[in-house]
């Protein structure tokens, strides 16, 4: 993102289902954050929970209900950024 916006080098954007869905998974990237010593800058959403913002200043957290990642479209908006896919930390 950094070639294309100058205030982050990624956004992760992830989608649960439902405002509640959407808070967990908002609160699970919080606490692996927590348990890594890193801390947010900001929060944002959480209240409603249908799109969550999480800024950790270098990466952005996006975290949607579905239905609002559909209308608001913003891997069509920076499409011109590099997808990145995701790699899970084996154990």
């Amino acid at each position: 993102m950094r070639k294309i916006v100058n205030y982050c080098d990624y956004f992760v954007l992830c989608s649960g289902n439902t405002d509640r869905q959407a808070r967990a998974i908002a609160d699970h990237i919080q606490e692996q954050l927590y348990q890594e010593g890193v801390s947010l800058r900001s929060r944002e959403g959480l209240r409603q929970g249908d799109w969550i913002v999480l800024d950790r200043g270098d990466v952005v957290f996006h975290v949607f209900q579905k239905r609002i990642r559909e209308f608001y479209q913003l891997e069509y908006l920076w499409q011109n950024a590099p997808l990145i896919p995701w790699k899970k930390k084996s154990a």
